[in-house]
């Protein structure tokens, strides 16, 4: 893939005109099934002979503990907590993301600089200034969308008998007084977000409200085109894994 970055890209960091592998990106909502079809994609990848990477937010060493502490503590401010998953990015780009691919690795990113930067956003920081910080971040190849009405996450939360999350409901905005009513508003804004990102960032959106099998044959068809036209064959279906 060419090597490109949103902005000035990493200081002091040589990665070259072209990297051999290729960064995919895999965005939506907590719940909407992102985990789920990245390990179908990387057993089907793998499977097909390609070697993958997985990575997504806050799996970085020098971050992770910092995070979890701050998000426990419901102490993060929106700049800290924008701050907090940048570093996190711009250390996992330097130390697995950019070296994988080097190596020719199909790099499969649970989210990436839009979830973070939509975030932002909501809670009243600069788009501008979100965009600039994110800089840094090398554009992928291709960038999925996993788009699903609020109401819809709601009812796949409470039907896996999960719990509405403070941070994916917005809590620390005020935005309702209570979490029911606080999460359908913070996850439409989450949506106008992205919606309103999508042109400028070219992204792929995939309709998540099908079944695990639908969604997951589309990404497959999508990934195929993308790598490999000969690996559109009755195997991209999921329902034959």
């Amino acid at each position: 893939m060419d090597t490109r970055f949103y902005g000035a890209g990493l200081a002091k960091l040589d990665v070259g005109t072209e990297l051999p592998g290729n960064l995919i990106v895999v965005e939506g909502a907590d719940g909407v099934g992102r985990s789920t079809h990245i390990e179908l994609l990387q057993g089907w990848l793998e499977g097909q002979g390609f070697a993958v990477a997985s990575t997504g937010l806050v799996r970085s060493a020098l971050t992770r503990r910092g995070i979890e502490l701050a998000k426990e503590g419901h102490s993060f401010d929106r700049t800290t907590m924008s701050l907090f998953y940048a570093t996190d990015l711009a250390d996992r780009l330097e130390h697995e993301i950019i070296p994988a691919l080097r190596s020719g690795f199909v790099v499969l990113a649970d989210r990436y600089i839009y979830t973070t930067m939509a975030r932002g956003s909501v809670r009243g920081l600069d788009r501008d200034w979100l965009a600039k910080l994110y800089g840094f971040a090398l554009v992928p190849r291709r960038v999925f969308f996993l788009r699903l009405d609020p109401d819809e996450l709601i009812r796949r939360t409470l039907r896996r008998g999960g719990e509405l999350d403070y941070w994916e409901s917005g809590r620390d905005i005020g935005l309702a007084p209570d979490l029911y009513t606080s999460f359908r508003k913070y996850q439409t804004l989450i949506l106008g977000e992205f919606d309103q990102m999508a042109e400028q960032y070219g992204y792929t959106t995939i309709d998540a409200s099908r079944t695990v099998e639908e969604v997951q044959a589309e990404l497959r068809r999508e990934v195929a085109n993308l790598l490999d036209p000969s690996l559109l064959t009755p195997a991209t279906d999921v329902a034959d894994d």
